[in-house]
């Protein structure tokens, strides 16, 4: 009973690191605060904040529940999946490894100056692409193959939620992180998630590239 509490725990905490990781809050709430003219109240972005995560939650469970589906319905291997997401990751990986704050894959200029005529980021770009963009859709894809249980699926459901409240309170406080870590801390927290995110791609590479070798062999 000990450990198979242990293991859940081990693979609660390795979804949801790996989710976070990639969802790299701290780099968004710089973003976000670049995004946000000086006049903007707490109260507004506790509002974007809530909205930001509201929408990560709805992407990241509709990514789990109909991604793979989709794949398998153009007749597209799991494996390659696996690898192609590795390789996804490892890009992210070379950007953060380098103390870029984001991932290399958030938004474009154009992106970026539309974002600053509106008064609501939350969703376009923060929500997508700044946080949720291409790797996090390959990581829970992934994960979500190596989720054989109905058991192991709930635990993949419980990380993106813990996942989504630690990026809800991350941008909640973007102004203290801000000020606590400056560009310099910034950097470093970004090459320290990016050290993460190559350890993470590095097994889906090969997780990949083996499962696929084994077929060719079969």
């Amino acid at each position: 009973m000990e450990e198979k509490a242990l293991n859940l725990i081990q693979l609660i905490l390795y979804n949801s690191l790996g989710i976070i990781t990639i969802l790299n809050p701290i780099a968004a709430a710089a973003i976000m605060l670049l995004l946000l003219s000086h006049k903007t109240t707490k109260e507004e972005i506790l509002n974007i904040s809530k909205m930001a995560s509201l929408t990560i939650l709805i992407a990241a469970i509709a990514t789990v529940f109909f991604g793979d589906l989709i794949f398998k319905l153009f007749g597209i291997n799991l494996l390659s999946i696996k690898l192609i997401g590795g390789i996804v990751l490892l890009t992210i990986y070379l950007n953060m490894i380098q103390g870029q704050i984001g991932t290399g894959e958030t938004h474009s200029e154009e992106e970026a100056h539309e974002a600053k005529q509106k008064d609501d980021i939350s969703i376009i770009p923060l929500g997508i692409p700044i946080l949720f963009g291409p790797g996090v859709i390959a990581t829970l894809i992934v994960l979500k193959t190596k989720s054989s249980t109905i058991f192991e699926q709930l635990m993949l459901y419980a990380a993106i939620l813990i996942s989504v409240v630690v990026v809800y309170l991350t941008l909640r406080n973007a102004h203290f992180i801000s000020k606590f870590l400056k560009i310099t801390g910034l950097k470093i927290a970004t090459r320290i998630m990016g050290l993460i995110v190559g350890a993470i791609a590095s097994q889906f590479i090969v997780s990949g590239a083996k499962g696929l070798w084994n077929l060719k062999g079969n």
